[in-house]
């Protein structure tokens, strides 16, 4: 028996992460290759006409398991009945604007979608957050939608997490696919701390592969760290493809499952697990079953990871401090 489709909400459709993202959604690669999906596209009205054009190629791509689009810049229309949303969208930091000011552009902006999916999405929606600082933004998403479960909220790790995965792949000539159990810690920023203290390849240790703690706690973590910077200097363009395959790559396995002994990386809200910050979106490594994440508990921390996961934290309790002063 045909499934129901489930409903899908990308903001900031017509923009570069958006446009990569649909189709990926369309054909199947995020929620599975026999799931029927309505996409719905919300974006501002400036881009009113962009986004109609990326509509009209949904339709002339004839994706089978695409069984509707709603196009819309009224923000309440695509919130409408949506199982799942996909916050694309946000004000991206200018030159010249101070930390401050993007923040207060995003807290307005997030403040607003979140009162209108806590007011129309379906119960239950899993909601993730892509738009930078994603950490933050879905903090305050969480905020002012407290009737989405807690659990429900989360943000876009998984980039930097393949990322890792990609950079001792290729360090190390075997496919990505064998590489296993890295972990991207704390915040979506240059603070963040990829760590291989736990990852494997065909199940031996990365450290123990590698045979160069100087490169692994070095070169390795800034290549991570300051990936994006180099994709945007290379491409004159931010990440796209990528982003829009992680996002796709979260929302498949917290929905569909994690694989038995894998865990991945995801922004979740902090309940204070290995000393990190309560009260704060955290990326830490979770399993997932049944459509819930669950923290992976008991990994020993070095002197070294615990004082990056105390730097990433510490950063994410002041931006924090910083969209709480927006709001008053």
């Amino acid at each position: 028996m045909a499934k129901e489709p489930v409903r899908v909400l990308v903001t900031g459709a017509a923009g570069q992460i958006g446009y990569a993202l649909v189709p990926m959604i369309a054909r199947g690669i995020m929620l599975g290759a026999d799931q029927p999906v309505i996409l719905h596209m919300l974006d501002i009205p400036p881009a009113a006409e962009a986004l109609n054009g990326v509509r009209m190629e949904l339709v002339d791509a004839a994706f089978p398991l695409l069984k509707g689009v709603v196009a819309t810049t009224d923000v309440v229309e695509a919130c409408t009945g949506v199982n799942v949303a996909v916050m694309v969208g946000g004000f991206p930091r200018k030159e010249g604007m101070e930390r401050k000011d993007v923040m207060s552009k995003n807290v307005s902006i997030y403040k607003s979608q979140a009162s209108a999916l806590e007011q129309h999405a379906a119960p239950n929606c899993k909601v993730l957050v892509v738009a930078n600082p994603a950490n933050t933004n879905a903090l305050i998403l969480k905020e002012f939608a407290p009737s989405i479960p807690a659990k429900n909220i989360t943000c876009l790790t998984r980039l930097d997490h393949n990322r890792a995965l990609g950079q001792i792949s290729e360090r190390l000539n075997v496919q990505v696919s064998d590489v296993k159990n890295v972990i991207i810690w704390g915040n979506h920023s240059s603070t963040q701390y990829p760590d291989v203290n736990h990852a494997t390849v065909r199940d031996k240790p990365v450290r123990e592969l590698v045979k160069d703690d100087e490169w692994l706690n070095g070169e390795f973590i800034t290549t991570v760290q300051q990936r994006g910077a180099a994709i945007i200097k290379a491409r004159k363009l931010s990440s796209a493809l990528s982003a829009a395959s992680a996002a796709c790559d979260h929302i498949r396995d917290w929905v569909l499952g994690t694989p038995e002994g894998t865990w991945v990386s995801m922004g979740v809200y902090s309940d204070g697990s290995y000393n990190a910050p309560a009260g704060v979106i955290y990326s830490f490594p979770v399993t997932c079953k049944n459509g819930e994440w669950t923290i992976v508990q008991g990994l020993a921390i070095d002197e070294f990871s615990r004082k990056k996961l105390e730097l990433t934290g510490a950063e994410l309790t002041e931006e924090k401090e910083l969209a709480y002063s927006c709001l008053s």
